[in-house]
């Protein structure tokens, strides 16, 4: 099978998907799976609507103003605030048990399913067995389909009963097979974990899974800041972590001008719509947001709602209106770093954190403010502005 990347589609061969079945029939036998499982892979669909969303998943394809607009609003503060009131029993001891603030869970409740309103309508099944027999995560979605058949099985659910996101996330919180597997616990004490029907369990198993994925007691996620004239960009990103005095020694404040909080903590500073955008620090549970899904827009979005519901305000700075950039636009930024010296990593069209440096260091090199942000005084400097 072709090689295959962010961005690109590659057209549906049908023998191929058959052979891939066939092989994940085999799979599933050596790993003991019953008959019911058997069956239902000889069953699966090639769906091209999942392939087109892997590929244009909107971390990827939106400005950072257009993703975190779409997600923070007034109706999903005052439902998260209402869910509160009536979840406010389970949630206080799942915070005792497990550590994880209330707001939180609900942030995430209301991310991923607002609020179990809207959970999904896509056969799982059929949407891992499509990803598994593609080759850009083949090994990654083979497991999934492999776990979730597994999951129909020890809970005796018919296979298409299971439904659930483009990706195969299913239930109230959205979990992948694995993470339902691992970390699904029983909340309203029925005997059984079910993240698609019980908001106990959901809720539970969300304050599980994100104890076990490292959060830190009695922290924050992180905070907007405001930064200072003619401040450093260098160390903007995920990979240049620094205690809190030192962020305030490079004048760092609160949006209101009143220093940072004293704290033995480290930071990343994030700049997700450049230096005319707003300015985050996140702490250690930042990282564990996005070990739960790794997007900064989405950590950001988890972090900002959560203080909202909990009774913050709206962002001081608000996320400027930006241009969309195509795929195509940003895999040729990244050939014209490359092709410049400016090492942006394989062109994929999706900004890592090689490719932020890459834009970054030629920002440098041409006195630009050099936040790593590819707006369109970068585009123009690269000759790129007028190519889409």
């Amino acid at each position: 099978m072709a090689n295959t990347q962010a961005g690109d589609i590659p057209p549906h061969d049908p023998q191929a998907f058959a052979a891939c079945l066939q092989a994940l029939h085999t799979k599933a036998q050596q790993q003991g799976l019953g008959d019911q499982s058997l069956a239902a892979i000889d069953k699966l669909s090639y769906v091209p609507r999942v392939i087109e969303l892997d590929r244009n998943q909107p971390e990827f394809t939106q400005t950072f103003e257009g993703y975190f607009s779409k997600r923070i609003n007034d109706w999903r503060v005052q439902q998260g605030r209402k869910m509160f009131k009536e979840q406010g029993t389970l949630l206080k001891q799942l915070q005792r048990e497990y550590g994880i603030p209330p707001q939180y869970l609900l942030a995430f409740w209301g991310l991923e399913t607002n609020f179990g309103a809207y959970k999904g309508k896509m056969p799982v099944l059929d949407s891992l067995a499509t990803l598994a027999c593609d080759a850009r995560r083949s090994e990654y979605f083979t497991g999934e389909l492999l776990t979730a058949l597994a999951l129909a099985e020890r809970n005796k659910l018919q296979p298409d009963a299971l439904i659930g996101s483009w990706a195969g996330a299913m239930g109230h919180t959205q979990f992948m097979p694995s993470a339902y597997s691992k970390y699904a616990k029983d909340g309203d004490g029925d005997g059984r974990a079910d993240l698609i029907g019980s908001v106990p369990d959901a809720l539970t198993s969300a304050a599980n899974f994100l104890m076990h994925l490292g959060w830190q007691r009695n922290e924050r996620w992180g905070r907007e800041v405001a930064l200072p004239k003619k401040f450093d960009f260098s160390q903007v990103g995920r990979d240049h972590k620094l205690p809190l005095a030192d962020w305030a020694a490079k004048g760092v404040t609160l949006p209101s001008g009143k220093p940072l909080p004293v704290a033995d903590m480290k930071a990343a500073l994030y700049l997700p719509a450049g230096h005319k955008g707003p300015a985050f620090i996140g702490y250690s549970n930042f990282d564990v947001i996005m070990r739960w899904n790794r997007s900064e827009f989405y950590a950001i979005a988890v972090g900002h709602l959560a203080d909202r519901i909990n009774g913050a305000v709206a962002l001081t700075v608000a996320p400027p209106v930006q241009p969309v950039r195509s795929r195509a636009s940003l895999k040729a930024l990244q050939d014209k770093l490359n092709t410049l010296g400016f090492d942006a990593g394989k062109a994929d069209g999706v900004l890592g954190a090689k490719s932020l440096a890459a834009i970054r260091a030629f920002q440098q090199s041409k006195g630009l403010i050099a936040d790593g942000f590819a707006d369109d005084a970068t585009f123009e400097a690269l000759g790129l502005l007028h190519t889409e």
